[in-house]
């Protein structure tokens, strides 16, 4: 197929930027640059998901052309959105494919998990020491479950029949990956509940401990302390960085 010259990319300071607006103008902004985008959350752009990457895109900060899932028509799109010119795919980004989806041979699994902790969208089902297996109509694409894996059993596949990536997989997408962050948010919570519980259970016991010297105690209760620290830090930046659009999800190679 012939490829289509298009200009080039002006710098990102001569980029056309949003018009002034309020917090809330700013937000519609990226929300229509982010309905734009495949929610692959595959990170080939440079940015930790499709999210960051509407932001840096709202802010002038980042050019049109980084989003190989999306390929010429995303590149289309985003150029309608912010009033930018067409420009050609990166190609240090990567190539546009059809729709491919990750099979793991299921033989050689092992269960060690790592795959099930990258899908941003909690396609791949399984356990410790189980067999894993990726649920097809809720893979994306992204490959980010092939570098974790130890026994490089997993392949990506062109689906059957092959067809393109739709804005209505987008938006599948999107909730499923806004389902997985709030689930991974409320484990984290619970977990540093527990963690809470147990290291003030820890700090009252050290004041019944008479049979230790008093520099172990303070050696002990400035652990403990440091773990609650590191609690409460944990719990403040979820707390100002962690919206229902929030992806999770390492950046890296995909589709």
């Amino acid at each position: 197929m012939q490829q289509i010259a298009y200009p080039s990319e002006p710098d990102a300071a001569q980029a056309e930027a949003p018009a002034a607006g309020g917090a809330g103008d700013d937000e519609a902004f990226v929300s229509a640059i982010d309905a734009v985008l495949p929610q692959t959350q595959c990170g080939q752009c440079g940015y930790n998901g499709c999210l960051p990457y509407a932001r840096a895109l709202a802010a002038g900060q980042a050019p049109i052309n980084r989003c190989p899932p999306g390929g010429n028509q995303g590149i289309a799109e985003l150029a309608r959105v912010l009033g930018r010119e067409i420009i050609a795919l990166d190609p240090a980004c990567g190539a546009h494919r059809a729709l491919h989806v990750a099979r793991i041979d299921e033989g050689r699994c092992i269960g060690c998990t790592l795959c099930i902790q990258a899908c941003p969208v909690d396609a791949i089902v399984g356990a410790i020491k189980q067999m894993h297996t990726v649920v097809l109509a809720d893979c994306t694409g992204c490959d980010l479950c092939l570098p974790p894996c130890p026994m490089d059993c997993i392949e990506m596949i062109p689906v059957t029949p092959p067809r393109e990536w739709t804005h209505k997989d987008a938006e599948r997408a999107r909730r499923r990956m806004q389902e997985r962050s709030a689930r991974l948010r409320h484990e984290q919570a619970a977990n540093d509940a527990r963690l809470t519980v147990k290291a003030l259970h820890k700090l009252d016991e050290l004041r019944t401990r008479s049979d230790l010297a008093e520099a172990e105690i303070a050696r002990r209760r400035s652990i403990i302390e440091q773990a609650l620290a590191r609690v409460r830090r944990r719990r403040a930046g979820a707390a100002g960085s962690a919206g229902p659009d929030h992806c999770d999800g390492a950046g890296g190679s995909g589709s």
